[in-house]
């Protein structure tokens, strides 16, 4: 069995709740098990807000607060101090680069995205955890392209429908600016001989 575990952090108002949602039902469309476990600090916006994501190809064994993970999605570096250490040596960090100056541990295998400038290319700088996740989608493959497409449309509201196809080109965008597969989630399986 094998579970992968994504934190998810950054400043309320910068999408990491709606991130984490998506990965979520991405993850489900394609019959995974999953745990999302979001924390919000003291206000909606300018607090900290953390997500832990849990994805598994068996029942979830990880409790919703997990001690270690496997890699990390950082919008901001603000509250990013309590998250380093529960990432695992050599896990990926994937972080928002216009908005995280704090050194990182040379441990981790980090990737830094410009994901406000790509969301402002993609028509909307507010669709950078958009970017963030596409790009870590991308490194991964946690989930598939069609599954995150498929979680994104789920997880936007009735009343922000306006904002699919700026997510979608967001998402494309965060994809399209990584190396595919680069810190791959799931074991490949053996080419038959």
């Amino acid at each position: 069995m094998t579970e992968r575990e994504v934190l998810l952090t950054g400043i309320g108002g910068q999408g990491v709740q709606l991130a984490a949602q998506v990965l979520a039902r991405a993850a489900v469309l394609e019959d995974r098990h999953v745990l999302l476990f979001g924390v919000y600090g003291g206000a909606m916006r300018g607090m900290n807000t953390d997500a832990t994501v849990v994805v598994g190809d068996a029942p979830i064994q990880a409790p919703p607060l997990v001690s270690r993970a496997w890699s990390a999605i950082a919008m901001h570096d603000r509250f990013w101090a309590p998250v380093a250490p529960k990432v695992v040596d050599g896990g990926l960090v994937v972080v928002n680069d216009a908005t995280f100056a704090a050194p990182l541990d040379e441990r981790f295998t980090v990737r830094r995205i410009p994901a406000g400038e790509l969301a402002a290319a993609a028509g909307n700088e507010l669709a950078a955890s958009m970017v963030i996740l596409g790009a870590y989608v991308g490194l991964t493959g946690l989930v598939g392209v069609d599954a995150l497409l498929g979680g994104m449309r789920a997880s936007v509201p009735a009343y922000r429908r306006q904002h699919l196809e700026v997510n979608e080109r967001a998402l494309r965008a965060g994809l399209d600016r990584v190396e595919p597969l680069a810190v791959p989630a799931w074991q490949r399986e053996a080419a038959s001989a």
